[in-house]
């Protein structure tokens, strides 16, 4: 039973939607850092910018530097978002020239200024805010005393040019997606037309039509109607059989069925006691073949409907073939032939089989070579040990016969249903062969028809061997 699942359509879009979801937060971050970055990267070159024009304002009167605060400095550091500005300058020897605020600066950091510029975070009156450090030289004055010279501003102005250039990237990525999903939406219905064609020329089928299939589709999908023509085409095999079988069960009933009827026709047309007495056997002849053959199509019906390996257990083979023979030893068919076992074993052989089917399959080989003998006839069933195969021993099962055989024409048909290797002086339906390679078929072997030289045929097939039935259960 085929259970029906999400859609393929369905699944592809949970994962396409799974996908861009993974890469889309990866990429947010992405664009969130560096937007980050931007923004300090800009405001950096404002406290750059207002370092130097401060740098540009200190003086050195009588050796002492002095600054008066710029106005455009101040500008610079308080950016467009009205920033709180900061700045802080220090002498050589520790002394502060000028600040307007404690900043937080530690010796390791005014280390770090006196070898090149430096741009840092630092916390002040609980607020973050960014510093900017350098060490300016007192160059064009009598003293060279360097000074260093900390600028900065709070974090608030970073913050918003930070989210405002994220919301620009968000918004181009937003859009992008939305594009993106519009683009998958119409490449998914256009990869999918081909399932789409498939299902709609399967549903437009007739239920009995099993030609192959023609659609052009992709290379992924030729797997698949590859596999479909040749379900189609085990299909048209099977139909055809089937009614050939059908066929032929109807001519092989209609003879004898007209047979009835004609000798009852005769005998309704006679009064004499003798003439009813003959009918009635003749009628009674013809039944008992007409309801044999209906047994073989139901027995080779049932075999080609049951499910492989139906009740099977481990059994002796060799015993079930003494039971066999001993049977039909005392049945009046084989009377007039001479039967012989020939069991060339030393121990109980076990194979796994159905009973009842291995059974039938000895009942009709042995059968089959009664009614296409003629009387005095050698049948021998036989049973030998092949272990060619290293350690898999195998059985294999024979029946063989010094009747007139079959040319090798008919030879290959033999195991066909109502095939009687052109022989019409018998009473068989040519179902006994057929119904033994059936059984054959579900043991996983097959039966091997030959010539024997110099005359009658030779019937076999190979069965695996197994463990005895008291270590299997161990």
């Amino acid at each position: 039973m085929i259970s029906s699942r999400t859609s393929l359509k369905r699944r592809l879009t949970l994962w396409l939607i799974v996908i861009v979801a993974g890469l889309g937060t990866l990429l947010l971050i992405e664009a969130y850092t560096s937007a980050r970055k931007a923004a300090d990267r800009a405001m950096d070159g404002q406290l750059e910018a207002a370092s130097l024009t401060i740098a540009e304002s200190l003086q050195w009167p009588e050796g002492k530097p002095t600054l008066e605060m710029p106005a455009s400095a101040l500008q610079i550091l308080a950016t467009r978002w009205q920033e709180r500005v900061f700045y802080w300058l220090q002498a050589d020897n520790g002394v502060s020239i000028t600040q307007n605020a404690d900043l937080p600066i530690t010796a390791a950091m005014q280390e770090q200024a006196r070898h090149q510029p430096v741009y840092l975070d630092a916390v002040y009156d609980g607020r973050p805010i960014r510093l900017s450090g350098r060490e300016v030289d007192s160059a064009g004055w009598d003293t060279q005393e360097p000074v260093q010279l900390w600028v900065g501003h709070t974090r608030r102005g970073r913050d918003l040019l930070a989210q405002e250039l994220f919301r620009k990237s968000a918004t181009r990525f937003a859009a992008m997606v939305l594009i993106t999903a519009a683009l998958v939406a119409i490449a998914m219905r256009t990869m999918l037309a081909p399932l789409r064609r498939l299902r709609q020329a399967l549903r437009d089928r007739r239920a009995d039509d099993i030609s192959p299939l023609t659609l052009g589709v992709p290379q992924e999908m030729q797997e698949l109607i590859e596999t479909l023509n040749r379900l189609f085409a085990d299909q048209r095999h099977h139909r055809d059989a089937l009614l050939r079988f059908i066929a032929d069960a109807s001519h092989q009933l209609k003879t004898p069925l007209a047979g009835l009827q004609s000798t009852s026709e005769l005998a309704l047309t006679r009064r004499d006691p003798d003439a009813w007495y003959q009918a009635l056997t003749t009628v009674h002849d013809s039944a008992e073949r007409t309801s044999r053959l209906a047994g073989q199509m139901l027995s080779i019906t049932r075999l080609q409907h049951l499910a492989p390996g139906h009740g099977r257990q481990p059994l002796m083979l060799d015993q079930l073939m003494r039971e066999v023979a001993i049977d039909w030893a005392d049945r009046q068919d084989s009377r007039d032939h001479d039967l012989g076992l020939a069991i060339d074993v030393d121990t109980p052989v076990w194979v796994e089989g159905e009973r009842w089917a291995l059974h039938e399959l000895l009942n009709n080989l042995i059968d089959n070579a009664c009614r296409y003998t003629p009387p005095g006839s050698e049948i021998t069933l036989g049973l030998t040990i092949d272990d060619h195969d290293g350690d898999a021993e195998r059985v294999i099962l024979t029946i063989e016969d010094n009747g007139p055989g079959v040319d090798t024409e008919s030879l290959a048909r033999l195991t066909q249903p109502f095939e009687r290797g052109q022989r019409q002086d018998t009473h068989g339906s040519g179902l006994g062969l057929a119904i033994a390679d059936s059984i054959a078929d579900r043991h996983g072997s097959h039966l091997t028809v030959s010539l024997r030289d110099p005359h009658g045929l030779r019937v076999s097939l190979t069965l695996p061997r197994c463990a005895p039935f008291e270590e299997s259960e161990t």
